[in-house]
């Protein structure tokens, strides 16, 4: 309970930095899973993000869908993707990624952007995802792959991060990650890299039947 507390206690704090992190060293890759996400997305669809952050996702593919239920555990989190302009049919609430409170088969696609390897437990992460995904509903989990960190770039940036208290609970290399997908009930269906600070797997999946 401690670790998750710490955690939490991080994320409240790094609530302030994370547009600009974003911003200042991922943006070319988030431009393009937002544009995968749109491909992959209906007008019809009702969308749970795990993980918000400060909205930038469900901001940026509003209008893309029907409506998208955006949570994370941090308050300040939810608090400044709250201060932003927020669309019509996109709703922030805290949520425990863990626990989520949701009703069985609520949601067409779950999304779940650079976080499933900072999460302690992500194997039960995955199993509330397919709680509440509907039989044929979709998975989207863009993960960072910290598992083969051989460049001095990546280098600093884990140094970095380490520094200011961030915590890597799972370093996937691209392979172990969609591995770990799969192990964990899915079908991995679309699959690619995409550059950012650190490699990222961009990742679409459906629940195995």
């Amino acid at each position: 309970m401690k670790k998750k507390q710490d955690n939490k206690n991080f994320w409240n704090r790094y609530a302030k930095l994370y547009d600009f992190e974003i911003h200042k060293f991922n943006s070319s890759a988030y431009s393009e899973m937002y544009r995968l996400m749109s491909v992959a997305l209906t007008k019809e669809m009702r969308i749970l993000e795990i993980a918000t952050g400060t909205g930038l996702i469900a901001i940026n593919i509003a209008d893309c869908v029907q409506s998208i239920e955006a949570t994370d555990f941090s308050p300040k989190m939810i608090e400044a993707a709250m201060g932003k302009n927020v669309p019509d049919n996109v709703h922030f609430s805290i949520e425990d990624a863990s626990a989520l409170s949701f009703s069985e088969q609520t949601f067409d696609a779950v999304i779940i952007s650079n976080a499933l390897h900072i999460m302690p437990d992500p194997e039960l992460v995955l199993m509330n995802i397919k709680r509440v995904l509907k039989p044929d509903g979709i998975l989207i989990a863009p993960t960072f792959s910290h598992g083969h960190i051989n460049n001095s770039t990546w280098k600093l940036n884990t140094f970095i991060l380490k520094m200011i208290g961030f915590e890597t609970y799972s370093k996937w290399k691209p392979e172990e990650y969609l591995s770990f997908i799969s192990e964990n009930g899915f079908s991995i269906k679309n699959w690619r890299m995409l550059k950012a600070a650190f490699p990222l797997v961009y990742l679409e999946a459906k629940v195995n039947d």
